[in-house]
C-alpha cells in the first residue's frame, strides 16, 4: 500500500518510545488513522537504530476501536491506579513473586537469600 502525505499529525515523545498519529488519505479521498510506535534502541558501539511497529485504523473501525480502548485504558486505570509502577521507572522496585505453596508474597531479594533455605540430608528420606 502506497501511503500520501500527511494530512494532520501528532507527536508524543515518552521516553525512547515516540508515537506518531498521521491522519493520511486513501486513493478515493477518504482518510484512515495510522499510528507508529518507534523505539530507539543503542547498539553496544554507541551507534543507535530504530525500531517501528505501525498499525492502521480505517473509519469504519474507530468507533469499536474507541470504545474498546477507552475500556482497556480505563480498567487499567481503575486496577493500578495512574502511578507507574516499574522498576525502569522506580530504582527502588522490588518485584513481588506469589509462592505457591501458601500464597504468601516474596520480594526477589527473598528468593535470591539462602537464609531461607533449610539443609535436608537426603539420608532421612
Amino acid at each position: 500500500m502506497m501511503e500520501k502525505e500527511e494530512i494532520f499529525s501528532k507527536v508524543l515523545r515518552a521516553g525512547r518510545r515516540t508515537y506518531f498519529f498521521d491522519v493520511r488519505a486513501t486513493k478515493a479521498d477518504d482518510y484512515y488513522l495510522t499510528i507508529t510506535e518507534s523505539k530507539k534502541f543503542t547498539n553496544d558501539d554507541g551507534s543507535f537504530h530504530y525500531k517501528k511497529h505501525k498499525i492502521y485504523i480505517y473509519k469504519e473501525d474507530f468507533a469499536e476501536f474507541k470504545d474498546i480502548l477507552a475500556e482497556m485504558t480505563e480498567y487499567i486505570i481503575n486496577e493500578k491506579g495512574d502511578e507507574v509502577i516499574s522498576e525502569r521507572h522506580q530504582k527502588d522496585f522490588k518485584k513481588e513473586y506469589n509462592h505457591s505453596d501458601n500464597g504468601e508474597t516474596v520480594s526477589q531479594d527473598a528468593l535470591n537469600s539462602t537464609d531461607s533455605f533449610t539443609d535436608i540430608d537426603f539420608d532421612d528420606i
